[in-house]
């Protein structure tokens, strides 16, 4: 039994040994610091909050591979670029009064980080390879990390499942970075399928047009018109007015929780018991199409974005109805009346810009900063599901659609970071981390949403097929990741077997609820 937790710790079915590769492959690789003597760099307030005990968070990312693992080359890869990066060759460590980390650059050897599990003795992996690679990555949130090495593993998972021929699974402590910094940092490692001189081409969420109140015209108007002016002076006041006050109610729902004046009701996603953060994590996984997201997205005018928070609101919705039949009985008409559940989500807002791939890869290939800015720097935004019957499917995406949109009319993420980091200078890390404790426990759940490359990319010449990211560490039972990759999404659950104990039938629900949603849309889906 844990007894942080009091939950019983999964057994694995493939232990993760590491395998003599030292003597397999050549004698060990040692990367030295460029930067070994330059000064150690404080860690960032958020860094240190994810050191936490209650905040020990671990981001986990399945690569699926089109090939065999190439084991050497994979290590040279690695030598070359990731492991010359100043965190993922620098180790924390305390001050001289024992209480701000520092990042001390130190020497990688890559057998302490590369983990080539031994197969032979697991005859359940042919028998089913997917169930044995969910096993093996799902164990890794019950093992601890060496901190007196860089905070990063490797895991080399040579066999083939129905998605790929092959998978390695990242495993890094979230202190040394967030999801879409690593993620970038990643992808500064891999070339294009089409060049593979070339770095991989991300492009830019395109941004909504709103309202005209919350949003600027593309010119300034002729100072020869005054009524335009006036108009213009007009709506940017309202526009600004309209911002105050929804910062202003977003920051006191989040106070309001914080201070656990203000909770979700305990559901079939949320349970009353603590220690949930410490408790072991199984991450499951289901590839959705990135088309149909887009079909709904034209047909309904609004974002990716806000057609993934509909469909996860109608999956949730499909999976909570079912399971408890939960209605109330109208006393008037005697029939059943659907009822309607609102459950909030925290939303981590990266308030950094990310360093660009070139970069980051002149980083890697120099091992110092260049000047670029690297750590964690997240916002809080709160965001509210609601749990409902809708006979119109599209319902749930126009739900979703007022709700982003509300969202992005307030500055909730700048102020909840700034509000955090005040706190942190005056009462301290642990008053800090109390505060974001109690927030993420009296709401549901987590969810993320990251975009990848739109074309194929390359890793150390293994193609990639399919990107699954998700963190464990934190005070919730269920957190969502949406990443896009290619013409693909892939929907990656990390759940607590304890509350859901049947996460491959929740992504059921949401492939149903996306095919339903696509199905009620206007026109028909265009494959490009």
């Amino acid at each position: 039994m844990d007894s942080r937790g009091g939950g019983t710790l999964r057994k694995r079915a493939i232990d993760p040994t590491r395998a003599d590769t030292a003597v397999k492959h050549g004698k060990s690789e040692e990367i030295h610091a460029a930067g070994e003597n330059e000064e150690p760099e404080p860690v960032s307030p958020t860094g240190r909050l994810f050191r936490e005990p209650h905040f020990n968070c671990y981001i986990v990312s399945v690569f699926g591979l089109g090939a065999p693992v190439d084991l050497p080359a994979v290590r040279a890869g690695l030598e070359a670029t990731l492991a010359r990066h100043p965190r993922f060759h620098s180790v924390q460590v305390l001050d001289a009064e024992g209480a701000r980390p520092k990042w001390v650059r130190t020497t990688v050897n890559l057998d302490d980080h590369v983990v080539v599990p031994d197969l032979d003795a697991i005859t359940a992996t042919p028998a089913d390879p997917d169930r044995a690679l969910e096993d093996y990555v799902s164990s890794l949130s019950t093992l601890p990390m060496d901190h007196s090495r860089p905070l990063w593993e490797l895991h080399v998972l040579d066999f083939p499942t129905s998605e790929a021929a092959a998978a390695l699974a990242f495993r890094v402590h979230h202190s040394v970075g967030d999801g879409v910094s690593l993620l970038s940092l990643f992808l500064a490692c891999t070339r294009r399928t089409a060049d593979p001189s070339a770095l991989p081409a991300i492009i830019p969420a395109a941004r909504r047009a709103g309202p005209a109140v919350y949003a600027l015209p593309p010119q300034r108007p002729r100072l020869q018109s005054l009524g335009a002016l006036l108009v213009f002076l007009v709506a940017w006041v309202g526009s600004f007015l309209v911002l105050v006050w929804h910062t202003a109610v977003d920051v006191a729902c989040f106070v309001a929780t914080a201070a656990s004046a203000a909770r979700d009701p305990p559901t079939l996603f949320r349970g009353a018991e603590e220690g949930v953060e410490f408790r072991p994590k199984r991450f499951v996984n289901r590839t959705l199409s990135l088309d149909d997201v887009k079909h709904i997205k034209n047909a309904m005018n609004c974002t990716v974005n806000d057609v993934l928070l509909g469909v996860a609101s109608a999956a949730l919705s499909r999976y909570y109805f079912r399971k408890t039949g939960c209605c109330v009985l109208d006393l008037f008409s005697g029939e059943n009346v659907r009822k309607s559940i609102k459950v909030r989500s925290t939303l981590l807002v990266n308030l950094r810009k990310t360093p660009g791939l070139h970069t980051l890869a002149s980083m890697m290939e120099s091992g110092k900063d260049s000047g670029a800015k690297w750590g964690n720097r997240l916002g809080y935004m709160i965001l509210p599901f609601h749990l409902a019957k809708h006979d119109d499917h599209l319902e749930y995406v126009r739900e979703a659609t007022k709700v982003a949109r509300r969202k992005k009319s307030s500055m909730e993420s700048v102020l909840t970071y700034w509000s955090a980091s005040i706190i942190m200078k005056i009462f301290g890390i642990k008053a800090a981390a109390s505060l974001c404790y109690s927030m993420m426990r009296n709401t549901t759940l987590s969810f993320s949403s990251l975009a990848g490359p739109s074309e194929q990319v390359v890793f150390c010449g293994h193609p990639i097929v399919y990107i699954a990211p998700s963190v464990y560490g934190h005070p919730h039972a269920l957190t969502m990741h949406y990443q896009s990759y290619m013409r693909i999404i892939k929907l990656v659950l990390a759940v607590d077997e304890t509350q859901v104990p049947d996460a491959h039938e929740l992504l059921d629900d949401f492939t149903e609820s996306l095919k339903l949603i696509r199905e009620a849309a206007p026109g028909q889906p265009q494959h490009t």
